[in-house]
Parts: structure tokens; C-alpha cells; sequence
């Protein structure tokens, strides 16, 4: 097909007279992946680097949140290009627009306090990125919303799991029945699948 060629993509067409901004919502979403898909490799660096009696236990907890991160970055994959998008053609630059520098070993590669303070930030600011996608698209793009609105719940858990590592804050934590069970997006990702 020639570039001068305009396809009519009704779906996209649809979210565009609903208010829309597409490819403002292309733009996040493809930064979101990328911040999903840069957490699943440094959180298997740091769940490595969790040693110790105490590093056991830690290690089950951020491997949950490691194996959903890899969903989350799975579960936006097909709507990026469905709305036109794509990712990066070149992985060291999709893995820089992450920005997720900050979750390289500490000094201490096993110090557990400073393994856990990076995954809480990295899931505080996964809540930021996917409340933005859910306030761009609530009520004009019911798909996207679905997919973020799965996602953002399972990052606020996340947060939570090591808040209550961190600060004994209690967060009603029970174990995933097994790592990668991710109970929002499943449906969304088929990656992960047992059977």
C-alpha cells in the first residue's frame, strides 16, 4: 500500500470523535511497555540479589510483581498497534524511554532495604503512568480503560506488598495462588498461561 493511502480504521476513528487524543494515547502507552518491560529485567536482577533467610521470603513477593510487570508489558502490546502504533525498531532506545535507571543493584547489591525501596518507587510510578492512561481514555475508549484500569490495579497491590515489606504497614496480602497468576490481567495476556 502506498503511503499517500489513507486507511479508515473505524475503531480509531470512533475513539477520535470521542475526544480521544490518539496518538498522545499511542505515545503513553508505548512508554508505559516500555517502563513494564525495563521492570520485569531489572526486578530479576534484584529478586537474584535478595539473599539470606530474609532474602527468601522477599524473593517470592517480587517474583509475583516481576511476572505481572512482564504481563502488564504484554497486556498493552496488541492495542498499541491496533491504534496505529508500534514499538521502538530499537531496543536500547525503548528500554532509555523508560527512565527506570533508578532500578540498577544498589551499591550494596544484596542490602534488602535498598532492593526494596527501588521496587516500591518503580510501582509508585507504574500507578502514575497507567492513572494517566485511565484518565485519557474513561469514558471515550472503553477497551484501553479496561486493559490500564486491570493494570493499575495490580500495580496499587504491588505498592502495597512492599509498603507492608518496608514499613509493617498491613496491606492484606495473601500469596498469588502461583507466581505470574496475575488475577486483573490475565485475560490480557496469554503469555504466562499454566495450561
Amino acid at each position: 500500500m502506498e503511503e499517500s493511502e489513507k486507511l479508515n480504521v473505524v475503531g480509531v476513528e470512533i475513539l477520535k470523535k470521542n475526544g480521544v487524543d490518539v496518538e498522545g494515547l499511542i505515545n503513553q502507552l508505548v512508554i508505559n511497555s516500555s517502563v513494564e518491560f525495563t521492570a520485569y529485567y531489572y526486578f530479576t536482577l534484584l529478586r537474584a540479589n535478595c539473599t539470606g533467610m530474609e532474602g527468601e521470603g522477599i524473593k517470592g513477593v517480587i517474583e509475583d510483581a516481576r511476572l505481572e510487570d512482564l504481563s502488564h508489558f504484554e497486556s498493552c502490546i496488541e492495542r498499541i498497534y491496533q491504534l496505529g502504533g508500534q514499538l521502538p525498531k530499537d531496543a536500547i532506545d525503548y528500554i532509555k524511554m523508560s527512565g527506570c535507571e533508578f532500578l540498577q543493584l544498589p551499591d550494596n547489591p544484596t542490602n534488602l532495604k535498598a532492593i526494596l525501596e527501588k521496587c516500591l518507587k518503580a510501582e509508585q510510578g507504574a500507578i502514575i503512568n497507567w492513572d494517566k492512561v485511565c484518565k485519557m481514555t474513561h469514558g471515550k475508549d472503553p477497551m484501553t480503560y479496561e486493559i490500564a484500569q486491570h493494570i493499575l490495579a495490580e500495580e496499587i497491590e504491588h505498592e502495597s506488598w512492599f509498603l507492608e515489606l518496608l514499613y509493617g504497614r498491613p496491606s492484606g496480602h495473601m500469596r498469588r495462588k502461583y507466581s505470574g497468576e496475575r488475577p486483573h490481567t490475565k485475560m490480557h495476556s496469554k503469555a504466562l498461561d499454566m495450561g
